[in-house]
């Protein structure tokens, strides 16, 4: 509780109760938007308006641009002078000694707040400091002017930027300079380049006009000015793009600026020619990017019949979404058809399945229903043969914000999941939403593959934010398709190269589990005829070779028999990394050398027990905790909580980071795997135990029970261990602590010693790492107690 907020709730409440239409804040000494509304119904009391309402809308700013600029000693209305004093205190500055009168204290406050937010500061001594109507109006709104946690720099000077440069401008409106990118930020880049393409009364929104100047002014090397500088905003407020580094905020379009285009273009699906064309502005701007560009995908309604799949073919789509099944007071027939699925896999079409039973509104959104939804949609695919590993994509088709994502929708994709499970997870789970929903899906339910609702530009879940980094297919324009007398509505579907693009056949036997577990008897069965005493062994060496064989880890752990190498090579063995599967539970694509190098670690160097750490963890969860632990070394200028930075940004199949889920899967089965060769359970039985026989639905349960003793107060001492300790075996000190300084290094830039921090931070950011494992194990638990219940 802040008193001088409390003071502003009080004497607001006090003043203007009884006003037609005020409404009180709450007398808690906390500001919000609430607080913020009640000062601008007391200054609309004070300007006349009547009755008040809870918005500072245009009657009210042309009624305080009628008074004018507000600075020192302007004495026509105490009660405006401490309006402005108040909100001061709310927004954190120290707004007067007195109220009532605008003096030397309020003027410097004006003045900070106004340098805060990217303006000049009104002039010199008590010159300066003015409260003009459109600063009244920024005052009046819950925006900071500071870098809050989590926010970027370089956001803010581009918030700042934006600010200074437009603020004066009539449909600009001074904007937040908190580091966030933000829907109110997006329109205001959209009003800036409206200015700069010379648009007479921006709105904000990308219309005809916009399209027609962005055509006209391409971006590439060479480039230069404002329109240059807000196109690397753009850039910016799209980060982080898979495998770019930042691009910078600046007016010059360099080699630099090209090189993360290309990046960002391969990532959209764009051709990658390193330009700002219309079609590389138009994704950096609006959800859809540009809806008429080519895609290969495509949802409907409708059934696909083999006239329509072929026309579909001829026309260069290659995918299409339909429809498990339809409510059952659903009269459309939307769902896939006897004799469709055929159709279009004869025509050379594949198909994502959706799930939606109505998905319209906050209550269709449950733990229950969600789970009930995953039973169901098991059936529907086991009804239609779709095979092992198929993503269904539920939906969420309305614009749901960020409280009830957290209320309704997590849950209902936890039950989901929980459901899917329950039957063995034949089926993945996918989320269909806006690109808010996507994110937040993916990262708080664990949901690996996302279909965006691009299309929908006015979704405020599309507006200041990015496409998220796991993104399978974006909708992006409904059309007429017409074939011959035959037209249907048809929704063109952009899909991302290398993400799941749906099945093309059903009632396949084989999976790419099943070919991975082929590839690894073969290996196995070579290392039995080349030593059949280490034949475990072997094995694990050549599926980690050649990425880890290098000297970091030849020096820590060992390198692999080049004699059995060579006899793989002979036998015409592909690398193991083309038999990289899809994990059955989670959905996310395993990576079998890093899987198998972690088994092999704790094969040689043994696994940790309780809160103790070994070389064996290094090569495992413990190692992939100090890279991460780096990150956050170099993060921590803006994100100062590790708690939360760990708990937003570990073990998320949504944000790229060193640590992963699928880092972490692969670490918990690499514990599994190794821990079990070492105790004499060949790896070829350990493998299938692990992943048809059913073992992949009780890992982390597995995982926490074995490696931490089922104890929540050893798995946060291992964690602090792991990055201030040394291993449980004297020996190997000296490797441990040099790897870990090393490790820290290649992610921070420099070495910060763990034992450097304050002990709570530490702690707190190591409980982000237990918190997650207790996250994943909750989840296992939820769906072993469903299916009990069922």
């Amino acid at each position: 509780m802040d008193d001088k907020v409390l003071e502003a709730q009080q004497w607001v409440n006090a003043t203007y109760r009884g006003v037609s239409g005020y409404q009180a804040c709450e007398e808690n000494g906390r500001t919000g938007w609430a607080t913020m509304w009640s000062l601008t119904m007391g200054l609309q009391r004070e300007l006349g308006i009547s009755p008040v309402v809870a918005n500072f809308g245009p009657g009210t700013l042309a009624a305080v641009e009628a008074l004018g600029d507000i600075g020192f000693g302007w004495n026509r209305n105490s009660n405006i002078v401490r309006i402005i004093q108040h909100a001061l205190f709310c927004k954190g500055y120290w707004g007067a000694n007195g109220y009532g009168e605008y003096g030397a204290v309020t003027t410097e406050a004006v003045k900070a707040m106004r340098l805060d937010m990217g303006l000049p500061d009104g002039g010199t001594g008590t010159a300066g400091g003015q409260t003009t109507p459109r600063i009244f109006k920024a005052l009046l709104t819950m925006d900071a002017y500071i870098l809050l946690g989590g926010g970027r720099e370089v956001i803010r000077d581009i918030q700042r930027w934006l600010n200074g440069r437009y603020w004066t401008r009539s449909s600009y409106f001074i904007g937040p300079c908190d580091g966030h990118y933000s829907r109110d930020v997006q329109q205001a880049l959209m009003r800036a380049i409206q200015y700069e393409l010379g648009i007479a009364n921006p709105t904000g929104t990308f219309g005809p006009a916009t399209q027609t100047g962005l055509r006209q002014n391409p971006q590439s090397v060479g480039r230069s000015g404002p329109l240059t500088q807000l196109f690397h905003a753009a850039c910016v407020f799209n980060e982080p793009v898979p495998g770019a580094s930042g691009v910078g905020f600046r007016n010059q379009y360099t080699s630099d600026t090209a090189n993360f285009i290309r990046v960002f273009q391969r990532f959209s699906a764009l051709p990658d020619n390193g330009v700002g064309d219309y079609a590389t502005w138009a994704q950096l701007l609006v959800s859809t990017g540009d809806p008429d560009r080519a895609a290969d995908a495509s949802d409907t309604r409708f059934t696909i019949t083999a006239s329509r799949a072929q026309a579909m073919f001829q026309a260069g789509y290659r995918a299409v979404g339909r429809y498990l099944d339809e409510p059952p007071d659903g009269t459309r027939n939307k769902e896939i058809q006897p004799g469709e699925l055929q159709a279009i896999f004869a025509a050379g079409l594949r198909c994502f399945p959706i799930w939606q039973y109505d998905a319209r509104g906050l209550g269709d959104f449950t733990y229950t229903n969600g789970y009930q939804h995953g039973l169901m949609a098991h059936a529907r695919g086991e009804f239609y043969g779709f095979n092992r590993g198929t993503v269904f994509y539920f939906a969420v088709d309305y614009d749901a914000t960020d409280p009830e994502i957290t209320s309704n929708i997590v849950p209902y994709f936890l039950g989901v999941r929980g459901a899917l499970k329950s039957r063995g997870s034949k089926y993945i789970a996918g989320v269909y939403g806006s690109r808010n929903v996507s994110a937040r899906i993916s990262s708080e339910a664990y949901v690996s593959q996302a279909f965006v609702s691009g299309m929908s530009t006015g979704f405020s879940g599309n507006l200041g934010f990015p496409l998220p980094l796991n993104w399978a297919f974006n909708q992006i324009k409904e059309f007429q398709f017409v074939n011959g007398s035959d037209v249907f509505d048809l929704d063109r579907v952009v899909h991302r190269p290398g993400a799941d693009f749906g099945v093309d056949s059903v009632n396949r036997p084989a999976t790419p589990v099943d070919q991975f577990l082929a590839y690894l008897r073969q290996v196995h069965d070579l290392a039995v005829g080349y030593d059949a005493s280490r034949a475990s062994k072997l094995t694990l060496e050549w599926m980690r070779y050649p990425k880890y064989n290098d000297f970091a880890w030849r020096n820590i752990f060992e390198g692999v028999d080049e004699g059995f190498v060579d006899v793989c090579r002979n036998a015409g063995l592909r690398p193991p990394s083309d038999y990289d599967y899809q994990d059955p539970s989670f959905g996310v694509s395993i990576s079998v050398d890093h899987l198998c190098a972690t088994a092999n670690a704790y094969l040689l160097k043994g696994a940790g027990n309780r809160a103790e750490v070994t070389l064996g963890d290094l090569g495992g969860w413990c190692g992939d905790f100090i890279t991460f632990y780096g990150e956050w070394v170099r993060d921590e200028p803006t994100n100062s909580n590790g708690y939360v930075y760990a708990m937003n940004r570990l073990a998320k199949p949504n944000v790229s980071t060193t640590f992963m889920l699928n880092d972490l899967i692969e670490d918990m089965d690499g514990h599994h795997i190794g821990t079990a060769i070492a105790s004499g359970v060949e790896i070829v039985v350990a493998f299938d135990t692990l992943l048809t026989g059913g073992g992949h639905l009780l890992r982390v349960n597995r995982f926490f029970n074995s490696r931490y003793n089922g104890s929540m107060i050893d798995l946060n001492n291992a964690a602090v261990a792991c990055l201030t300790g040394a291993p449980a075996n004297p020996i190997d000190a000296g490797k441990y602590g040099a790897a870990r300084k090393s490790l820290v290094e290649q992610q921070s830039g420099s070495w910060f010693d763990p034992l450097s921090i304050t002990p709570s931070d530490l702690r707190d950011f190591c409980k982000g790492y237990a918190d997650t494992i207790a996250a994943l194990r909750g989840e296992e638990d939820r769906r072993r107690r469903a299916l009990d219940e069922d």
